[in-house]
């Protein structure tokens, strides 16, 4: 049986500079989902981009909990 790729762990500077990037645009979560996903994009991962819309209210909340946002963009991201 294949094993599933897994995505990278992100260090917690690269999560507080995404939350910053979510907080500081003050987008509806349609463009907020766009962030994300070039955030993710960038780092060499695809997204499902309606999971994504859904899950973007879990990056924002909860400040310092990085370990919720790493589990949020596990669940939206899949590597290409």
């Amino acid at each position: 049986m294949a094993e599933l790729a897994r995505i990278e762990k992100f260090t917690p500077t690269d999560l507080e500079t995404l939350r910053n990037e979510l907080m500081r645009a003050k987008v509806d979560s349609w463009q907020a989902a766009d962030v994300v996903s070039a955030f993710l994009m960038g780092r060499g991962y695809g997204v499902n981009a309606s999971a994504m819309r859904n899950a973007v209210p879990h990056l924002t909340v909860q400040p310092g909990s990085y370990e919720v946002m790493q589990a949020v963009l596990e669940a939206v991201a899949f590597v290409m």
